[in-house]
């Protein structure tokens, strides 16, 4: 991948893309549910403790929910790790593409890449 104005390296990025977002909201909501976990231990109201309760359980049921997408949709094999690792590293190898691009090229003419309708 040299040139990021190429449509040829837009193949395959919607899949990837939704990969990635979904993988970062299940990281947060994870993230959620230990920070729940946390603050009822440090909570001796019972009805704030309830609350945090109900809302650590809507945040265990969200996760499941993110996890069974993602297990349905080929982005996560959490019991197959040798079908997780080449998805893993295919997110790595993309992303230090894209970290390699030259996003402020000099030459920015993309005249003739594209198709254009007969005049």
């Amino acid at each position: 991948m040299e040139d990021f104005l190429d449509p040829r390296n837009a193949e395959g990025m919607p899949n990837l893309a939704d990969s990635a977002f979904a993988m970062d909201f299940l990281l947060s909501v994870k993230t959620g549910i230990r920070n729940y976990s946390f603050a009822i231990t440090e909570t001796t109201n019972p009805e704030l403790r309830n609350a945090l309760y109900k809302q650590m359980d809507a945040a265990i049921d969200l996760h499941g929910e993110i996890k069974d997408l993602m297990i349905k949709r080929g982005w996560l094999h959490p019991f197959d790790f040798n079908e997780q690792i080449p998805i893993d590293l295919k997110a790595a190898q993309t992303a230090v593409q894209i970290a390699q691009l030259n996003l402020f090229p000099n030459d920015t003419d993309r005249r003739g890449m594209f198709a254009t309708p007969n005049k």
